[in-house]
């Protein structure tokens, strides 16, 4: 009795409730949301190109415009890891079925922890390929990260990174660099940090909005330089 009397003190004290606490909402689910949304209004056609990573391909809202004669789909949502990749790859990458895969991603990474090193970065990285290629051969172009000002203190760990990365894209095909349109190498490694430094190894300031983080329209014009031959014809 005294148990009873008990426990009805305590619930008056501090509430009772039989219902299970509210579940903890999945990292960017409104994004991945307004992805089936759009895609359950007008879905893309089969064979396109698609674009994978995080705000840089986000705000690039024009990239279309930038690479006209090909077909492009937009999947970028910003703030998103190469683990976020991973773990919506059924939602992103494989209901497309794309004739190719542009990824942007691994900054985040990164920038989001002290404790992630390079080599942990490319074996996100790997781990991504290695699911892609379970589902699909479409060739795949990871894009280099690129050398924001805001993150200087992330060049040395981003340099490291790209280059294992490059190392095991090149492992996949010797050939991949020299590869054609109409012979595309399964991954190629498209290069833009350096394209985006001055000759005193400085960031172009003029190619990035205030924040220093994200690019203006003459930082994506030095993308779709470095990009636009890498990517297969319709």
């Amino acid at each position: 009795m005294k148990n009873i009397f008990f426990g009805l003190i305590v619930c008056l004290l501090f509430g009772c409730s039989s219902h299970e606490p509210a579940a903890t909402p999945a990292p960017f689910a409104k994004s991945i949301a307004a992805f089936k949304k759009q895609d359950s209004i007008s879905f893309p056609p089969e064979n396109a190109i698609l674009f994978i990573g995080s705000s840089s391909f986000t705000l690039w809202e024009d990239v279309q415009n930038y690479f006209p004669g090909y077909t492009i789909i937009n999947r970028g949502f910003g703030g998103s890891t190469l683990e976020d990749q991973i773990r919506y790859a059924n939602d992103i990458i494989f209901p497309y079925k794309p004739k190719q895969i542009i990824i942007y991603c691994g900054e985040n990474d990164l920038a989001f922890s002290d404790t992630v090193t390079a080599v942990m970065v490319f074996e996100r990285f790997k781990h991504l390929y290695k699911m892609i290629r379970e589902k699909t051969n479409a060739p795949v172009a990871y894009i280099s990260m690129k050398p924001s000002p805001s993150r200087r203190h992330l060049f040395a760990k981003m340099r490291e990174a790209n280059l294992l990365i490059m190392e095991f894209i090149i492992s996949q095909d010797p050939n991949a660099m020299i590869r054609s349109n109409m012979d595309p190498a399964p991954a190629v490694f498209i290069e833009v940090h350096s394209k985006m430094l001055n000759k005193e190894g400085e960031p172009f300031p003029e190619i990035f909005l205030d924040d220093s983080l994200h690019m203006n329209a003459k930082g994506y014009s030095i993308w779709q330089k470095e990009i636009q031959p890498y990517l297969l014809k319709d």
